[in-house]
């Protein structure tokens, strides 16, 4: 993959509703609202444009001044893609500009990730791309919240899931606490590239029964015959915020880093 950055937007989905933590985009980590974090990672990584989709005027006012786009979005989209693509249709962008969907809830993504992602869509003819990370240790495998993927050796997602995967058959036949050595356990990081044209086109794709039973938006793509490429990511990201307790943990892990 080339080295070469493309230019590339960032589009931010930023909903005001959150059923596990009200009103989290404007929820304050030492003293920043959350959405503005993210908007400044957005900036950080040299995006030619910062869009943040937002359902909320009190989303917007916290955002003033930050030297982003405000795009005031319907309430009422199913996911962050289908809110980004009314904000394409909004901007007119053309149809080969990549849009990166940075979640409103990654204060703390690293801005080479950023950049990595929108490289991975550049130096492939898949319509969208994301980033994934090795898993080190057994209980992240097991643990249902973290979704793993497995990829073809040219680098396209080939599944998505909850459940472990791959499945060390001969090893975990005899100890699930360990990981054996050389199997691709890969972790997720929901951070997605897409050419602006396949963002309307995706909002339009029926919803799919893979999807539905594990709650994860991609497997539509994957569902619909459209490739997904996947790259490693430069840096890791910290955890998205999700509860108040990870709201605390994000302000904890602020404090280690000054």
């Amino acid at each position: 993959m080339s080295n070469v950055v493309p230019p590339f937007i960032v589009a931010i989905p930023a909903r005001y509703g959150s059923t596990r933590l009200s009103a989290k985009p404007l929820r304050e980590i030492d003293g920043v609202p959350m959405v503005v974090r993210v908007a400044q990672r957005a900036l950080q990584a040299g995006a030619r444009q910062v869009v943040v989709a937002v359902d909320d005027q009190r989303v917007a006012d916290a955002l003033a001044g930050q030297g982003v786009d405000i795009c005031m979005t319907r309430s009422d989209h199913a996911s962050g893609s289908d809110r980004l693509a009314e904000c394409a249709a909004h901007y007119g962008w053309s149809d080969d500009s990549i849009v990166v969907n940075l979640q409103g809830d990654e204060p703390f993504a690293p801005a080479a990730g950023i950049r990595a992602v929108a490289q991975a869509l550049d130096g492939d003819d898949a319509p969208m791309a994301t980033l994934a990370t090795p898993i080190i240790d057994a209980e992240e495998l097991f643990d249902p919240n973290v979704v793993k993927l497995v990829r073809t050796v040219n680098g396209r997602a080939l599944y998505f899931s909850r459940a472990p995967l791959p499945w060390a058959r001969d090893a975990f036949a005899v100890d699930r606490q360990a990981l054996p050595s050389g199997s691709p356990f890969l972790r997720h990081i929901g951070i997605y590239a897409y050419r602006a044209g396949f963002l309307d086109r995706y909002a339009r794709l029926p919803r799919t029964p893979l999807e539905q039973t594990e709650s994860l938006e991609q497997l539509r793509v994957l569902e619909h015959g459209h490739a997904i490429a996947v790259r490693l990511t430069p840096e890791p990201f910290p955890p998205g915020i999700d509860t108040l307790a990870d709201l605390e943990r994000a302000e904890q892990w602020l404090r280690t880093q000054h």
